[in-house]
């Protein structure tokens, strides 16, 4: 080709090719180049020759939008950083991935409470990867369970992994930033450690954090931010305005409206309640139902604790995807690793999963989903 970049020389002797690659959609990821150009010699790709034109500017936070775990480091990287918010559960994680690693001008990425299973590790390292070669700063603050080797091969290539299985997100979110957050933003930690169940004093970090609190506010705060959270998953906007709410050290109290909102939400999920302690199934070894007028993460809770059983399943179709979005939580009596169970299952029939002891979720082909619950009661016999 006669039309190589400027300034681009292959060498003597050497035969180049050039690819032109596309991002998406600008209205959707922002500001983006339409172009950009990487350069092969010798079957040997370099870095982008127009990104090393573009100036890098952007500052980014792909975290967890389904609780105040993720909502809440969100907001705590926010205020450290100034990183603009994109906000994605397990299924979307790797959508805002690809969308973030297109961007020419992207100069740090957090990834934040967004755990990725075998059958998306590969990928997920490779993007991460991809971005180092580009200079990009990339930091991953997460408590979810992960293949040791695949954080190794992050660190070695110059992603800072801040990851620690005994404590929420959050608050590792906030050790990380102390010195750029306000004292207060501990309240933001305080809350998603209450939320996430991690508080007590094997979560030494959370438990230091807690003792400066009066734990009924904090409680009560985490609550309303929960249902906050939980009752507007459709809306990304009102979450982003969460985040910032958060990130201004605004409590829910200050936050117009936040208490009505949770209330309404008590209220669907009492609704949610009565149904499935109508309509849950049991199988030996754990419960399940499938979900249809609400998130499955809303109603997983109500299938194991109405159930009687050590594990409860929920799960919804995402229409027009031919899969299900499956939910899954243990009691303290299941001796399983039921993240690892749900990663290992879902990628040997065609999805994928992952998650902490006794809380993951998974993403199962339609066809596959009593498959799905028969393997998982065939595992947990004997464990729970």
């Amino acid at each position: 080709m006669n039309d190589r970049p400027a300034g681009a020389h292959p060498g003597n002797g050497h035969t180049a090719t050039y690819t032109a690659m596309h991002t998406p959609d600008i209205s959707t990821l922002g500001m983006y180049l339409s172009e950009f150009f990487s350069l092969k010699c010798d079957g040997i790709e370099y870095a982008s020759v127009a990104s090393k034109r573009v100036k890098k500017t952007r500052t980014v936070c792909i975290s967890h939008k389904e609780d105040m775990d993720g909502v809440g480091s969100a907001a705590l990287v926010r205020r450290a950083t100034g990183a603009e918010a994109v906000l994605a559960d397990y299924v979307e994680l790797m959508d805002a991935l690809r969308a973030a690693a297109a961007d020419m001008t992207l100069k740090s990425l957090y990834i934040c409470d967004l755990g990725t299973g075998k059958a998306n590790v590969g990928e997920f390292a490779e993007i991460l990867l991809g971005l180092r070669k580009r200079h990009v700063r990339v930091t991953y603050i997460d408590h979810h369970d992960m293949a040791e080797d695949a954080l190794e091969e992050l660190e070695s290539a110059g992603v800072k992994i801040v990851h620690d299985v005994n404590e929420c997100t959050a608050v590792q979110a906030y050790g990380v930033f102390k010195r750029k957050l306000p004292a207060d933003s501990a309240f933001i930690a305080a809350c998603s450690a209450v939320t996430d169940h991690m508080d007590g004093r094997e979560h030494p970090a959370a438990h230091d954090i807690l003792r400066t609190y009066d734990r009924q506010f904090v409680m009560i705060s985490a609550a309303v931010m929960t249902y906050n959270i939980m009752g507007r998953q459709g809306d990304t906007d009102y979450l982003k305005y969460l985040v910032d709410r958060l990130a201004e050290l605004k409590l829910p109290h200050q936050m117009p409206g936040s208490f009505e909102n949770a209330r309404l939400q008590v209220e669907r999920q009492a609704g949610v309640m009565a149904k499935v302690k109508a309509g849950h199934r049991k199988m030996r070894n754990l419960a399940h139902m499938e979900i249809a007028d609400m998130r499955a993460s809303g109603a997983v809770n109500f299938v194991l604790g109405l159930s009687g059983k050590s594990v409860g399943v929920a799960y919804k179709e995402r229409a027009g995807y031919g899969n299900y979005v499956v939910s899954i939580r243990g009691g303290t009596e299941c001796d399983a690793h039921l993240g690892r169970m749900a990663s290992r299952l879902s990628s040997s029939m065609g999805g994928s999963g992952g998650g902490h002891r006794r809380s993951c979720g998974a993403l199962i082909p339609k066809p596959k989903i009593k498959a799905f619950l028969r393997g998982m009661n065939r595992e947990l016999e004997g464990r729970v």
